[in-house]
């Protein structure tokens, strides 16, 4: 009888029977979602160049298999490994951050605005995007290796530090939304490692210096100045970036309670919304679905974040819940960065929605970071 019963508790203590279902749901209703929403904000167009109005959307389902494979992979591997490798890791992401800023390896965009991505074999593969996994995972290993209950000044300098090396890569890039995620992330992480009220405070009223300091010495770019001119003050904005936060809000504004039914959006169909189907591809649930599809897309999210909080807070160890906590501030701050600047109460900063913006490196990292959610999740007990 003994035997039967510790059996009976080894089996129950096996990592596969705690997957968390409900998490996989939600990503899997999100990716479904973003691949209706990407036919419909791409097909018009890609029809009126001769091309397949399908084309995007078969090549966004390629990558949402390989994240189902990556997600498969992650969690299948035991999370407290990722603290023995985490100085490969975070060195590995740097040096790439590195590399893209070097001319002939990196690749410019057409408008030669930013240049942040590797072309290889005709995919773009953007590294500031695993840049978040990695520092998510130095961050948690440093974090768990301290021996008080909360960092003190000492150690709030060096996981500050650690975060600033990415962070200034990344903008230099430039890539301010990827470096506003980082910087949330790390913030979310020091919450979370029960950093002081006084020691956050002193680190928000330093970034705000920093930022001014950036203004003053024309380190950040003129196009970006204008985006945030034209949240603060659209009247003496440019034209350009008038249009794309009004064409936004003409967009979900007139999707109403209801919405224009799907394909039936006039904004959409007629391609009025620059970067629709990365950036702004919320606009698309705003006309298309109107306030209850809105509604129903964030309650998403708010699920999602809700299994990452869960999945934090029943973690076995400290490294684990900074996982999952730094996990939940990424898609946290891109979910409210990417809708908020869609409505016009955030600037326009580049930030991809998790799992319905197209974006090859991005929904790889994204499943990556469900991935890492699920080993943490299924090892709680083991």
């Amino acid at each position: 009888m003994a035997a039967v019963a510790g059996r009976m508790w080894a089996d129950e203590r096996r990592p596969i029977r705690h997957v968390d279902a409900m998490l996989l749901l939600v990503v899997g209703a999100l990716v479904i979602a973003g691949l209706f929403l990407l036919y419909s904000a791409t097909n018009q167009t890609l029809r009126q160049d001769g091309l397949d109005p399908f084309a995007r959307v078969e090549r966004h389902a390629v990558t949402a298999v390989l994240g189902l494979i990556l997600v498969i992979l992650a969690a299948s591997f035991d999370y407290r490994f990722l603290k023995v490798y985490a100085g490969f890791i975070y060195t590995g992401v740097v040096v790439s951050l590195v590399l893209v800023l070097i001319p002939g390896l990196g690749t410019t965009d057409p408008t030669a605005t930013a240049q942040s991505w590797f072309e290889v074999a005709g995919f773009q593969i953007t590294p500031s995007e695993f840049a978040k996994l990695g520092l998510i995972v130095m961050l948690a290993t440093l974090m768990s290796e301290l021996r008080v209950s909360a960092p003190g000044l000492p150690d709030l300098i060096r996981l500050i530090a650690v975060a600033m090396v990415p962070i200034v890569l990344v903008f230099l890039q430039p890539d301010l939304g990827s470096a506003i995620t980082l910087a949330a992330i790390c913030v979310g992480m020091l919450v979370v490692a029960g950093a002081r009220p006084l020691h956050l405070g002193v680190l928000a009223v330093t970034a705000v210096v920093l930022i001014l300091l950036a203004f003053q010495v024309g380190a950040i770019r003129e196009y970006q100045v204008d985006r945030l001119t034209t949240l603060f003050d659209p009247e003496n904005s440019s034209e350009t970036a008038r249009y794309n936060l009004e064409q936004s809000l003409i967009a979900v504004g007139s999707g109403g309670m209801f919405g224009r039914g799907y394909l039936g959006g006039s904004q959409t169909s007629l391609d009025y919304v620059p970067e629709q189907h990365t950036d702004f591809i919320f606009t698309v649930v705003g006309e298309e679905f109107g306030f209850l599809g809105a509604t129903f897309v964030l309650g998403l999210y708010a699920l999602l974040l809700w299994r990452a909080i869960r999945i934090a807070f029943l973690s076995k160890d400290p490294f684990g819940t900074y996982l999952a906590a730094g996990v939940a501030s990424m898609f946290a701050i891109q979910m409210f960065v990417n809708v908020g600047m869609v409505i016009g109460i955030m600037p326009i900063t580049g930030i991809a929605l998790p799992f319905l913006s197209y974006g090859g490196s991005s929904m790889l990292a994204m499943s990556l970071a469900v991935g890492m959610l699920e080993t943490v999740h299924m090892r709680r007990f083991k």
